[in-house]
């Protein structure tokens, strides 16, 4: 006779059990454009076949730790210069366009030409309020939507990037380098506008996501993060002095039945 004996420490030991993520709006304005992010292969998938791709545990698995953040306005932009030789920005939908022309400027906007890493790749952001926190360590990839089939492709690439946001929970942006200005940059609303995954201890821990509830201790916490890539090149440099200040909590789940609760973006 054989007797095994199985020993698990408890789920809420720190490297054990799901990892639990908040996603928050920075600001309350506007704030019904911006729909909760959801997990990638969400849509519904042919699983009649045993030996179907949707079926597959490697593509469940991969799949399950990539959350989609959609885009939230519908958009056409041309690039061009002007008498000068300075670079802009054009609204490609003139009088059609859903965003009055007074309003694009604080949506979208074109970096100094300085800056861009090219000369010839312009770089183009967009300001989003999506932000993103945990109490425990945790990194947020942001990436390109490389599982979404677009029959006209974007012509440029993403601006991805790395950071902690047990520390560092910063409002993302989509910035994006733009490899052949002669081509329109054509964004529809609720389509995939990039993704996000989660690294934490553990590699086989779930990534839980949840609505988080933007409390005054992570609204001073945002504050003391705010604009400091303006003054320094190594944002990076500040993770420690940004810990220091850093209070004891700063993931809250939101209350059910609120806008955004805390079953929105998790399934």
């Amino acid at each position: 006779m054989q007797i095994n004996l199985s020993v698990e420490g408890p789920s809420d030991s720190p490297d054990r059990g799901p990892v639990s993520v908040g996603w928050f709006l920075t600001q309350d304005k506007g704030a019904v454009l911006f729909a909760p992010p959801e997990r990638l292969g969400t849509r519904q998938t042919n699983r009649t076949h045993a030996k179907s791709a949707a079926r597959c545990p490697a593509v469940i698995q991969m799949e399950s730790r990539y959350f989609v953040v959609p885009c939230p306005y519908d958009i056409r932009l041309g690039f061009a210069r002007d008498e000068k030789g300075r670079a802009q920005l054009v609204n490609r939908a003139g009088s059609a366009s859903p965003i009055r022309a007074s309003k694009l400027a604080e949506v979208v906007t074109l970096v100094s030409e300085a800056e861009w890493r090219f000369p010839d790749r312009p770089t183009v952001q967009m300001v989003l309020p999506y932000c993103f926190v945990a109490d425990e360590p945790v990194w947020l990839t942001q990436i390109g939507c490389f599982a979404h089939y677009r029959p006209d492709p974007l012509p440029g690439t993403l601006f991805g990037g790395r950071m902690p946001i047990h520390v560092w929970p910063r409002p993302l942006m989509w910035a994006f380098e733009w490899h052949d200005p002669s081509r329109d940059i054509v964004l529809q609303r609720g389509e995939p506008l990039f993704y996000v995954q989660f690294e934490a201890t553990g590699p086989d821990r779930p990534i839980q996501l949840i609505a988080a509830e933007r409390t005054p201790a992570l609204a001073t916490y945002l504050e003391s993060l705010s604009g400091v890539v303006n003054y320094v090149s190594q944002t990076f440099s500040l993770f420690q002095a940004a810990e220091d200040l850093r209070p004891p909590k700063l993931l809250t789940p939101k209350r059910r039945g609120e806008t955004g609760g805390p079953d929105a973006a998790g399934r």
